[in-house]
């Protein structure tokens, strides 16, 4: 039997009940006064917020790799101990608990919910970057040696190292959750540190945070996502990909996603998400069928071993000449995902209750990992193919532009069925819109009310249209380096936060084994 922590704590004890709101205080306060406040001083001083925020990022990514190196390195290595460990053994929600959610519908939660958006908008972009200029020294002279290298760098990114992180959060929260009886909110993965501690102001600083971390790193990926459908919209229908289209796409998907949010997980966010999956799966079906078929399945193994055979050389930063590569790529990367983990980490936690931690690190980790390798290249593979054999330079001149957004419809292009097929990537980027946004919504929405996950339908709403606002002020003020400069600041201090999760969820899940062994 699950130890209950023994504390007078219950949530929504310290809520207090204003205009429709189930306010934690001083969480839903000070975080909503702070963002408010900063959404009116970037669309006030746009000029302004562009340096500060161009700036930012390369101090950061240059300054601090070595922290955000040091700690996706103990995530992917603490998720590897738990697979093998007896730890493994223990079950989300005591030994009797069972799964609110088929395997179908959990895989399209966790996809649609960890990096829908970022898949579309690099898948084509990242493995030609990173073909035509390949890391760790290489000169891309050969080009063989290059495509491996570079498709080994693109599943680096979007590999262990990023749902690792999701999971450790994940893990985190769902064991505290489910097995302690602990709020469903940051802090009470600090629980086996500071105790009864975490209700004051030390919880209140680390939720704080989260919320931050979480609304940022969502901006981010809704920036990219408006810039990506607004190019395909420029692209298709010769819509002009501006400012004001960018914004009423954010306008327009925000309110969207409050008719989702509105409808619940069940109902909205679920159902959305297993139309994404649907719709994913067509698309890069139809990739390989009617792409270079033969080379995307041997990208598949070559490119699998090339990433195991670089991934210690890749998550090492010592002594490395390539920091073009480290700091603008795998830095970025590393603070996006930590900024974003709260948010993926929390609602995968919603959804896994019932699984065991073995299965459940598993699924997180190494199946999503299999998902973006065949991802990569089908995609990117495709791209590089058509430039080798073909001398197609559709994608290569986005790069060479630096117009990334429109790499996916420049490598549909000399497909079969172009249009149909870049039509269906805008849809796929609107709905990943979509989901990110409504799920976002629901996880800073219980953030904000202590752990609640049943928050007056007004807070949602609230969230739900501030994090729109978010994205639209930091797209005004310097575009998507100003959104990447949010993520990685917020990304940073977070990433402390999470190692100690990692020491939190190790003394709960060796507890909780002594425990069932009795």
């Amino acid at each position: 039997m699950s130890n209950a922590v023994e504390t007078d704590y219950k949530v929504g004890q310290d809520n207090i009940q204003i205009m429709g709101l189930d306010i934690h205080n001083p969480v839903f306060l000070i975080s909503s006064v702070l963002i408010v406040a900063f959404v009116i001083f970037v669309l006030m001083f746009q000029e302004g917020a562009a340096s500060f925020f161009g700036d930012l990022r390369p101090w950061l990514t240059s300054t601090f790799d070595w922290v955000f190196m040091i700690a996706g390195n103990i995530f992917v290595l603490f998720c590897l101990f738990l697979i093998v460990s007896p730890l493994g053994k223990v079950r989300l929600g005591g030994p009797d608990a069972k799964p609110d959610y088929s395997y179908a519908g959990w895989f399209a939660m966790l996809f649609a919910a960890g990096m829908g958006i970022g898949l579309m908008f690099f898948g084509v972009l990242e493995p030609v970057y990173h073909f035509q200029n390949p890391p760790l020294g290489l000169d891309g002279a050969d080009q063989e040696a290059a495509r491996q290298l570079g498709m080994a760098a693109t599943i680096f990114h979007w590999g262990l190292h990023p749902w690792a992180i999701y999971a450790v959060v994940a893990l985190s929260l769902a064991f505290f959750c489910y097995n302690r009886g602990l709020p469903l909110t940051i802090r009470s993965a600090f629980y086996p540190i500071f105790g009864d501690a975490v209700w004051g102001w030390f919880g209140h600083v680390i939720d704080t945070l989260a919320v931050f971390a979480t609304l940022f790193g969502l901006a981010t990926s809704l920036g990219f996502g408006a810039e990506q459908a607004s190019a395909g919209l420029d692209y298709l229908f010769g819509i002009p990909a501006t400012d004001v289209t960018k914004v009423v796409l954010i306008l327009v998907i925000t309110a969207i996603a409050l008719v989702s949010v509105l409808a619940g997980l069940d109902a909205g966010v679920k159902r959305l998400s297993e139309l994404n999956m649907i719709l994913a799966f067509l698309l890069l079906a139809f990739v390989v069928i009617v792409g270079p078929t033969l080379a995307i399945l041997t990208g598949v193994f070559e490119g699998g071993v090339a990433y195991v055979m670089n991934i210690i050389p890749l998550s090492n930063w010592i002594g490395r000449e390539d920091t073009d590569f480290l700091h603008g790529w795998t830095t970025f990367y590393w603070a996006w995902w930590i900024s974003w983990s709260p948010f993926v980490g929390m609602f995968i936690a919603r959804v896994s209750k019932g699984r065991s931690v073995r299965e459940f690190v598993i699924c997180v980790l190494i199946i999503p990992t299999l998902v973006s390798i065949l991802w990569m290249n089908a995609f990117g593979g495709t791209a590089i193919n058509q430039f080798v054999t073909t001398g197609y330079a559709g994608v290569t001149e986005t790069i060479a532009n630096w117009t990334p957004e429109l790499s996916l419809f420049k490598m549909l292009e000399p497909l079969p069925m172009s249009g149909i097929l870049s039509f269906v990537g805008i849809t796929l980027v609107i709905v990943f819109f979509v989901t990110s946004s409504d799920s976002g919504s629901l996880v800073i929405d219980t953030i904000t009310a202590g752990g609640k996950v049943d928050a007056p339908v007004a807070q949602r709403i609230f969230w739900c249209t501030f994090e729109g606002l978010v994205a639209i002020a930091l797209l005004l003020g310097g575009g998507l380096a100003s959104l990447q400069a949010a993520a990685i600041a917020t990304g940073f201090p977070f990433a402390i936060v999470l190692v100690g999760m990692v020491y939190c969820t190790y003394v709960g899940l060796r507890d909780e084994a002594k425990s069932l062994a009795r």
